[in-house]
């Protein structure tokens, strides 16, 4: 019996042709009441990248993919206990930390910030991942 559910199961040599991966993942995990929400950018569930060099555009795409898995997971964006934000330039903060907020407010989610050196595919500017919950 199965202790978690996979939601959007997908490998990485579909999703990333330019690199030589092979790795069998998801975007979502249900466990019990609890969703954890893989990294997400300002690519489509196509694969399209929405915003290129445009950090808020990324971010509002990044939180429209949150929304959807979430849902798709039973709960929504008010059950969100947890982000974590990627950054690769700490001027992108503003823009993306206010996308993120409209999608969020009333929510007060704990909330992590990083800036690091680079995220998985070079036009990708910033990356959101999450924690939530179902309610019971």
């Amino acid at each position: 019996m199965p202790t978690h559910t996979r939601i959007r199961m997908f490998n990485t040599q579909e999703t990333y042709p330019n690199q030589s991966l092979d790795n069998d993942l998801c975007q979502a995990v249900r466990a019990g009441n609890t969703v954890y929400v893989r990294g997400q950018v300002g690519t489509d569930f196509d694969g399209n990248l929405i915003g290129l060099g445009d950090p808020r555009a990324q971010a509002e795409q990044a939180m429209k993919n949150v929304k959807q898995l979430l849902e798709e997971a039973g709960s929504d964006l008010s059950h969100i206990v947890k982000t974590t934000t990627y950054l690769i330039d700490p001027r992108y903060r503003e823009p993306v930390y206010q996308e993120v907020g409209k999608w969020l407010k009333g929510v007060f989610p704990i909330s992590t910030g990083l800036v690091v050196s680079a995220l998985g595919q070079p036009q990708w500017l910033m990356e959101i991942d999450v924690i939530a919950v179902i309610p019971e």
